[in-house]
């Protein structure tokens, strides 16, 4: 389905949601056989909202599946038709590029529990016909690889050329991976680690708070009294957007430079750039971003231990994997730090795995990933080379 809203699908969509749906694919899934959640819930049916760029071959070998990050969704390349927008990854999809729809067959699912027309806090209960809100089921990154698995088989696409993403996408990529080995040819996960550190628990906490402190949340009911958490939300998200950069990446862009003044102005408005831009950040995530679902997402990814779910062991989480991985990391990274790539690194020679590994020089911090690096186009270039010459791929170059 695209272009049209099923009434079946019996969802009170929010208008961000109808218009994302209005532009994308969206799939009714589950309805015989519902996914069981990690938390034991049995969900079902649900809608995956998802986008595709180019053309499946004929043996169905040129798939890959792009996951996307915390904040990201379905539009990796094409104007947002929320935002307005280029997509978030256009730097790295599109004609002639590292991953060029005329070469492969491109898929991208908003995740479970996300607000761009998958199933999430936003939906309705189909028991209640009321929205979920807070009482939707916590979901876990392996509930959202899941649901891309049975995505896939309602495609019929009984495995993938290829799975890359980065930060949350990373750490799908090491589920699907340890998950769905036979369905995964290769892996590319970038900047990311196979467990959620204190630290990056402790920043979603912060943002977490900063939501369900705003008078608004309304114990996450807002939808019901017409309103949202704005504020909360726009603080929550300018935390968050600190850790995506580094250091030298805000003194370069910003310093201490005023914003439209020539003096301090001795009060609490936005005398410094770097506040105005925080500021800006916040403002216009809040347009674009749900804030039930912003708690859902964080805590999927501060549950994500994929040792924790082998015995304590990440080795056995990747024993006897038949697929190629490319790990990438930036020196910048203080968020997924390279030390966090190494340690999969170590666990996937330790498994006798096929993998290669690159730390990226950059000075762009955590969304080094989502920008403009020669050397991670390059890197990412050569492994698909190699990969698709291995698979047999007709086209490659």
């Amino acid at each position: 389905m695209e272009g049209t809203i099923d009434p079946s699908l019996f969802d009170s969509l929010s208008p961000s949601e109808l218009k994302a749906l209005a532009h994308c694919h969206h799939a009714k899934l589950g309805v015989d056989r519902p996914l069981r959640l990690d938390c034991g819930v049995e969900l079902g049916p649900y809608r995956v909202a998802y986008q595709t760029y180019g053309t499946l071959n004929a043996q169905k070998s040129n798939a890959i599946l792009i996951c996307h990050a915390l904040t990201g969704d379905q539009f990796v390349v094409e104007r947002h038709p929320v935002t307005g927008k280029d997509g978030w990854w256009d730097t790295m999809v599109g004609p002639g590029k590292v991953l060029d729809p005329a070469r492969y067959y491109i898929i991208c699912a908003n995740v479970l529990g996300g607000c761009m027309g998958t199933t999430g806090p936003l939906a309705d209960d189909p028991a209640t016909r009321k929205p979920w809100n807070l009482r939707f089921p916590v979901v876990t990154v392996g509930d959202m690889v899941r649901t891309q698995a049975a995505l896939l088989d309602h495609l019929g696409i009984p495995d993938l050329f290829c799975v890359i993403g980065g930060s949350m996408g990373g750490m799908q990529v090491l589920e699907w991976a340890a998950s769905f080995p036979k369905r995964v040819f290769s892996a590319v996960p970038i900047a990311c680690a196979a467990r959620h550190s204190a630290q990056n628990i402790a920043f979603h906490e912060v943002g977490r708070q900063a939501i369900m402190a705003d008078p608004e949340w309304r114990g996450g009911d807002y939808r019901e009294y017409d309103t949202r958490p704005a504020r909360g939300l726009a603080v929550a998200r300018m935390t968050a957007h600190i850790t995506y950069l580094s250091e030298l990446a805000l003194q370069r862009k910003f310093g201490r430079a005023l914003q439209n003044r020539n003096a301090l102005g001795f009060g609490f408005d936005a005398d410094f750039q770097v506040e105005s831009y925080l500021r800006h950040q916040g403002s216009t995530f809040v347009e674009r971003f749900d804030a039930n679902s912003y708690l859902y997402i964080t805590r999927a990814m501060d549950y994500f231990d994929l040792a924790g779910a082998h015995g304590g062991s990440l080795s056995q989480a990747f024993r006897g994997s038949p697929t190629r991985f490319c790990l990438m990391s930036f020196t910048s990274d203080w968020l997924f730090p390279t030390r966090e790539s190494r340690q999969i690194v170590h666990a996937l020679n330790a498994a006798a795995a096929n993998v290669s590994f690159v730390e990226i020089e950059s000075d762009k911090g955590h969304d080094a990933f989502l920008l403009d690096e020669p050397e991670m186009f390059r890197t990412l270039s050569g492994f698909l080379k190699g990969a698709a010459i291995a698979r047999g791929l007709d086209g490659v170059r």
